[in-house]
């Protein structure tokens, strides 16, 4: 039973997404290269009064407008930039398939004692439905409805780093002004003069950099991971309701391969051919 629920959480546990992570110290990584070669010194932008003014402005123009759930939402949804929750569409499609196999030797109805064993709750609910007699019109129709709400709150959440994408850099600018306010007091020493003037401008560095860096793409990636997720979904709601019509599990996947690109094909090939075969494409090579 142990063993079981570790195979379990070890299926449905986050797997990190390496894009976001290697594309923000390639980034990071090619602009500080830059300034080295250019005879600079990280030291030169390193100003935590530029990053307090940078982030606290930003943060509280962002604050300023949006709804406070929505910023609660926003910050959980900040997991989904690092880290992908989502299972392959190949193996959402083997599990229906397993379903629609036991639906159509034992009836649909024998499927009641798997719902708890299902982590998807979309799914849940829509092999549920379906066990409890629903009509396929209301299936599809509340389903769609579900995806629908949760489409709209997860684009109001990627919504709030593009906002903070535009604010920054416009609060970057108000931070080299205050900077340059407080140089234009000591024109006296011209010397202290141009020091101040770059460190101003630090600033602006900050705003744009964390705009086109982070918040932009952030917004950007949440937006990814919500189309790919209600792919799965749509997946989910044509496998439930093939199994409702009754449909031979061969036809549900082929029905279900649009979502796979294949994938699953593949994988019912390699599952169904005999241990020691050899692929035909090796063969040909050999």
């Amino acid at each position: 039973m142990a063993a079981e629920k570790q195979e379990k959480s070890a299926k449905t546990g986050a797997s990190p997404d390496f894009a976001t992570l290697g594309g923000l110290v390639l980034a990071l990584a090619g602009i500080g290269g830059g300034l080295l070669l250019e005879g600079g010194k990280v030291s030169d932008v390193m100003q935590y009064t530029a990053a307090m003014i940078v982030l606290g402005g930003t943060m509280g123009a962002v604050m300023v407008t949006t709804p406070m759930p929505v910023l609660a939402g926003a910050f959980k949804r900040l997991s989904a930039v690092f880290l992908s929750h989502s299972q392959p569409p190949g193996e959402v499609v083997e599990q229906i398939i397993a379903f629609a196999t036991k639906a159509r030797k034992s009836s649909i109805i024998s499927l009641e004692n798997d719902l708890d064993s299902i982590d998807d709750p979309f799914l849940r609910k829509a092999l549920s439905l379906a066990v409890d007699g629903a009509d396929l019109q209301d299936i599809r129709k509340m389903m769609e409805l579900d995806m629908i709400v949760e489409e709209k709150r997860i684009e109001g959440e990627a919504k709030v780093y593009e906002a903070a994408g535009g604010y920054s850099p416009t609060i970057g600018i108000i931070g080299a002004v205050l900077g340059l306010i407080q140089v234009m007091k000591h024109l006296e020493n011209i010397e202290e003069v141009g020091k101040g003037i770059a460190v101003a401008f630090v600033a602006t560095v900050y705003g744009v950099g964390v705009s086109n860096l982070f918040f932009l793409p952030a917004g950007n990636k949440i937006k990814a991971r919500l189309h790919h997720d209600m792919q799965i979904k749509e997946l989910m709601v044509e496998g439930v309701c093939s199994i409702v019509e009754g449909m031979n599990p061969k036809l549900i996947r082929t029905k279900l391969e649009a979502f796979t690109g294949g994938e699953s094909k593949k994988k019912a090939a390699a599952a169904s051919a005999p241990k020691g075969a050899v692929p035909a494409a090796a063969a040909a090579k050999g």
